[in-house]
């Protein structure tokens, strides 16, 4: 499925990064800039505990509560699949209708397990549009044997992301220029 282009990414993060707001400026820097960014972005005030998984759905902007509460004492994250399956169809909808970027919030559990929203990095990379996720650093292998090592790792930090982006933008109008991996070399 993936080949060397590089043209997705993953920024891998650890506890006390906030992957979710560098995203979400990412994202708002680039809507400004003119280029289409579809995806949801987990949506959540840093550092406190939300008892709602929420995710922001580019490129609308509309809050989406992705959580499933079967009772007061659960604990943990509780995902809603048919809200989730629903998100991956309208993600699917704006791929088809073009995009310059998409996002696909984490690469978790489920995405690891091949379920959640892992479908639509390969709808994205078969659509020749980069993809840009984030992977808890202790999903990082996983990540790694999902991609087949075929895509670029970025700390959580917005450089690293510019630099990407700067990588792959010109594939926005021109797929066959350099990718990140050729420009790193």
């Amino acid at each position: 499925m993936f080949d060397a282009q590089c043209d997705f990414a993953a920024i891998a993060f650890e506890v006390g990064d906030d992957p979710d707001g560098l995203l979400l400026q990412f994202a708002e820097d680039l809507r400004r800039s003119g280029h289409r960014v579809v995806g949801p972005v987990q949506h959540h005030v840093h550092g406190l505990r939300n008892p709602n998984l929420d995710a922001v759905m580019l490129p609308g902007a509309q809050v989406v509560n992705l959580s499933h509460h079967p009772g007061d004492d659960t604990q943990g994250c509780h995902i809603d699949n048919e809200c989730l399956a629903t998100i991956g169809r309208t993600i699917e909808a704006a791929i088809e209708e073009g995009a310059d970027l998409v996002i696909v919030n984490r690469f978790g559990k489920l995405e690891a397990a091949g379920r959640g929203l892992v479908r639509l990095i390969k709808r994205a990379v078969d659509a020749d549009i980069p993809v840009i996720t984030a992977v808890p650093a202790h999903r990082f292998a996983a990540w790694v044997k999902y991609s087949d090592g075929m895509s670029v790792r970025l700390p959580c930090c917005r450089a690293a992301l510019d630099a990407w982006w700067q990588s792959v933008a010109g594939g926005a109008n021109d797929r066959r220029g350099a990718c990140f991996c050729a420009v790193v070399k």
